[in-house]
């Protein structure tokens, strides 16, 4: 975290997002605000921000989309989505497309400080891409470019969420991933509904894994998740 961290700041709401930003800059924050997603992608690709805050219902570009493309070459950045939608699947879509947080409508300012400072502390310092392959059986599995091929076909370009279940998973083999542990790392909380979306990640990941019957995500009751091949 940098001694001024840099924010994104992605809401069509106007007098909301003139509200925050005062809010955020009064306590030493360095805001852009974009009111739009394709003028927030121009912003991130032209200039580097600590973080994101990302509106969900954008004109041009909507938050989902926003985050897809960011999270195309840069897996770093922390990302808090802001939503007025409440259902489960709508949350998961954002976690799924590589968000890292999300706070509902309408939000209190200090929550939204609250979040951020932990989304900055827990942010890793920026390093380069691993170039490595893992082989994963018949798969190749290709984390900096978020890509599963199997033999020599692309089969699947992985959302956030699941590549890094992935190479959490790959990286322990053969000992188990610890449920709770993950949970904090990439969710932030162990809370139902986060065990709830991880649940579905793993589910999808398993599809993707099918076709090669020597592999498998096996669930250790009372642990967390093993893969084994």
């Amino acid at each position: 975290m940098s001694p001024s961290p840099r924010l994104l700041f992605l809401e069509d709401e106007l007098p909301l997002a003139r509200i925050v930003r005062e809010s955020l800059e009064r306590q030493g924050y360095h805001v852009h605000h974009a009111a739009n997603g394709a003028l927030g992608l121009a912003a991130f690709r032209r200039d580097a921000f600590d973080l994101c805050i990302v509106d969900v219902m954008l004109p041009q570009l909507d938050g989902f989309a926003f985050v897809t493309e960011v999270r195309r070459t840069n897996q770093q950045v922390p990302i808090l989505f802001l939503t007025a939608k409440s259902q489960p699947a709508d949350v998961v879509q954002g976690f799924g497309v590589g968000g890292n947080d999300y706070l509902r409508k309408p939000f209190s300012l200090d929550e939204l400080t609250v979040r951020l400072r932990e989304l900055l502390r827990r942010a890793p310092a920026a390093a380069p891409e691993p170039s490595a392959v893992i082989s994963l059986g018949r798969y190749q599995f290709i984390p900096h470019k978020q890509e599963l091929w199997l033999d020599t076909e692309l089969i699947t370009k992985l959302s956030h969420r699941e590549n890094e279940l992935l190479r959490l998973l790959a990286s322990h083999r053969p000992h188990p991933l610890a449920r709770q542990a993950t949970l904090f790392q990439l969710w932030g909380d162990d809370s139902f509904f986060h065990a709830r979306s991880m649940d579905v990640f793993i589910s999808r990941l398993r599809k993707h894994l099918r076709h090669d019957p020597t592999l498998a995500i096996l669930n250790i009751r009372g642990v967390g998740y093993r893969l084994v091949s």
